[in-house]
Formats: C-alpha cells, structure tokens, sequence
C-alpha cells in the first residue's frame, strides 16, 4: 500500500462482497480502519463518495480512496541487549528472537523492545522505514520464539514489505500441541475480533482470509509436535487455528483451554507451568532482495522447548525434517 489516492476496478469474482471487507484485503489493512476511511469520505465508488461500509459490490466498480499519511511516530532510541544474528549482509540482518522480547515499541512498551538492541548494535538502520520500527517488515509475538528479518536498507525494506504483502515468503514454525492430529492437513478459516472478547483473536465469517499448513512430526502420551506453514500472516494465526482444530497449544493462556488438567503426576505440572506458547518460528525462506535468489534461514531449537518436550513424553526430541522446498511458495 502506498500514501495517496489508490484507485482499482473491482474483479468480477468480487461480486457481492461488503465494501469495507473487499478495501480492507485489497489495501491490507484492517477492517475498522477500511470502515474509518469510509467514514470520513475517503472511498468512492464510481466518482461518488461511499456512505456504507456495508455496500455490496457488484463487480466492475471503479474505486478510489485516499490513503492517509501514517501517523508520526516517537524515533526509538538505541538500548544495550544481546542480539543473535543468524546472518546478516549489507541489505539484511536475519535475528534469532528469543521469546519474551517485544519486537518494537507500542501500546505500554517504549523501551527494551528488539529494535532498541537493534539500533544499538546497528545504528543504520535508524533511517530504514517507520522511525517508531526501523527496519521491521514482519514480527513475531512477544512470546514466540524464532527467525526474523530485518531491512538494513530503504531498497531492501520495500522489496521485504512487498514480499509480505504479496505472501512470497515461507514461514514455518514448530508448535507443541495437545492431542494427535492428523498427520498432515490445510486449515482455511477466516480471522477476526472474537465478537465478545475484543482483545481476542478468532474464527469468524467476516474475519480477514487466513490459511494454516500442518503437518504431524510426532505423538506421544497426548502431544504432539507439528510443523504449521502460515499462507497468510494474521495476528494470533497459529494459535487461533490450531484452538479450531481442537489442538490447542501447549502453554497458551488465551487459546489453550487449560488441557494441561487432564494430565496427571509429573507431566502435568510440567505442562501447568509452561511459561509461553510452545511456538517457535523456525524456519523463514524468500527472495533476496538484492541478489534475487531464494534464500532460507533456520533458527536453533530453543532450549525451553526441547525440555518441554523430553520432560512430558519422556522421549528424545525428535530428529527434524529436511525443508520440504527450496523454491518461493
């Protein structure tokens, strides 16, 4: 999405979609934000401003909207951390992020985020898009464990966003679940605002298109470890997903259901006191954007999972696949 007026026809398969649905997926951005911009008289539809955020579409329509500016943002200090780098060149840093780090500043969090231990050990990125996230293209939950890119260049963070936006990238991750499921499968269920719980995630029917990829890895005493390949990038998609598949993660205090009750003994109390979701982004593949070329990194195992894992099954951790593509999704 760029600033200015972005201007499009409707597709013919788009029929009968709501306007503020068809401009939040065509602009990526969020619902209440598309309904804003309809508010204020932002969106038109043939020349004439939108007044419903509800409109049905007929297919064909000319639409416009005049995308704001994005708000100024506080230019984030540089903070002293540690910072794993996995790999780093003149047009990226690839970071392993341990869980509990914030990646960036934002509601409550100003300091002691990632971009802080960034800066500090990278201060070019300083200039490398918003200054309240230099650099960041994606992210990762607090709590989740893993691979992360970062721009290190104003081409480079373009040609990254791009790559997002238009889901060229594999993203993989390793999650610990409750349950057997099936060895393999494609979760397609749309994601939204929980209708009651507003500062939750989940499947709803005018939630935004999210599409999950699974497969089992191993089971064992009623867990499993699963690879999950994210089509699309919603927030809380992995765990809202494999809540609706009724494998819930182990450790997840909003979408884990307390399963860990059904256990008994040591297990139990292990599961109980899991501090995070057992999620970890394992691995992240895309087109260099310098270079062009494919490109995948893969973060270490963290130590807290593997524990998990050989303390409630009482099994070794199993021995990881071979990435199961080499070329863009």
């Amino acid at each position: 999405m760029s600033d200015g007026r972005e201007r499009w026809t409707v597709a013919a398969e788009a029929a009968g979609e709501r306007l503020d649905r068809h401009l939040a997926a065509h602009l990526d951005v969020s619902r209440n934000q598309a309904q804003g911009w309809i508010a204020d008289g932002r969106v038109a539809i043939d020349g004439r401003p939108a007044t419903k955020a509800s409109h049905g579409l007929a297919g064909g329509e000319e639409i416009a909207c005049e995308v704001p500016p994005p708000r100024e943002e506080t230019r984030v200090e540089p903070e002293a951390g540690e910072l794993a780098l996995l790999h780093a060149d003149d047009s990226l840093l690839v970071v392993d992020k341990p869980a509990g780090l914030v990646v960036h500043p934002g509601a409550g969090r100003d300091t002691g985020t990632l971009v802080h231990r960034i800066l500090h050990h990278h201060p070019e990125v300083a200039g490398v898009g918003g200054a309240g996230r230099p650099g960041i293209v994606h992210r990762l939950d607090k709590d989740t464990s893993g691979v992360l890119v970062v721009a290190r260049s104003a081409t480079a963070y373009l040609r990254l966003q791009r790559a997002f936006a238009k889901r060229r990238v594999d993203k993989r991750y390793l999650a610990v679940v409750y349950g057997e499921p099936e060895e393999e499968g494609e979760i397609d269920a749309p994601i939204g605002r929980h209708p009651k719980e507003r500062k939750r995630m989940a499947v709803v029917h005018d939630g935004r298109p999210a599409v999950s990829r699974w497969r089992r890895l191993a089971a064992v005493r009623g867990l499993a470890l699963v690879e999950v390949r994210i089509l699309t990038g919603r927030t809380h998609q992995i765990r809202v997903h494999l809540k609706e598949l009724r494998h819930p993660l182990v450790g997840d205090p909003v979408y884990g259901e307390n399963r860990w009750k059904a256990f008994h003994g040591r297990t139990r109390a292990v599961l109980s006191r899991f501090p995070r979701p057992a999620l970890h982004a394992w691995r992240l593949a895309f087109e260099h954007p310098a270079s062009g070329e494919w490109v995948g990194y893969e973060s270490p195992l963290p130590a807290d999972l593997v524990e998990l894992w050989e303390k409630t099954t009482g099994e070794a951790f199993p021995e990881l696949p071979e990435p199961t593509t080499e070329e863009e999704p």
